[in-house]
């Protein structure tokens, strides 16, 4: 992708600092009656809304906080391509694809110190037909 290009990227969900976390996760599991994802304990809930999700996290568990109490998730098709395009430098943080096989991301901070994470698409097999 060379720079400049747009990075036609999608929003995929949003992540909401909490105090308390138990007390986020009865508001979002109880009274919007959200699906519960996945969670750890003591660090992060995360429910799905429709084709988002909404995380909530305990405030101050990351490495890399947000200015304030919300993280914007956006999906890229190609995550080195993104990250060179915006600038490596302002990257400030990354997680290569793991052994618990969850996508790999980069986040940076916006202008006003709002993480932003960069998420790469699941990859689809090919669906061509091999020649005979």
């Amino acid at each position: 992708m060379p720079s400049g290009d747009k990075l036609n990227a999608r929003l995929i969900g949003i992540e909401l600092y909490c105090d308390d976390l138990q007390q986020g996760k009865q508001f979002y599991g109880d009274v919007l009656r959200l699906d519960l994802l996945d969670e750890e304990e003591g660090h992060h809930a995360r429910f799905g809304a429709g084709e988002s999700f909404v995380c909530l996290e305990r405030k101050g568990s990351e490495s890399y906080p947000s200015r304030d109490k919300a993280v914007v998730f956006l999906e890229v098709p190609n995550l080195a391509d993104a990250v060179r395009s915006i600038g490596e430098e302002k990257i400030v943080a990354t997680k290569p694809l793991g052994e618990d096989r969850r996508p790999p991301w980069a986040a940076l901070h916006d202008a006003e110190g709002y993480n932003i994470v960069l998420v790469e698409a699941p990859q689809c097999p090919s669906t061509a037909t091999p020649a005979n």
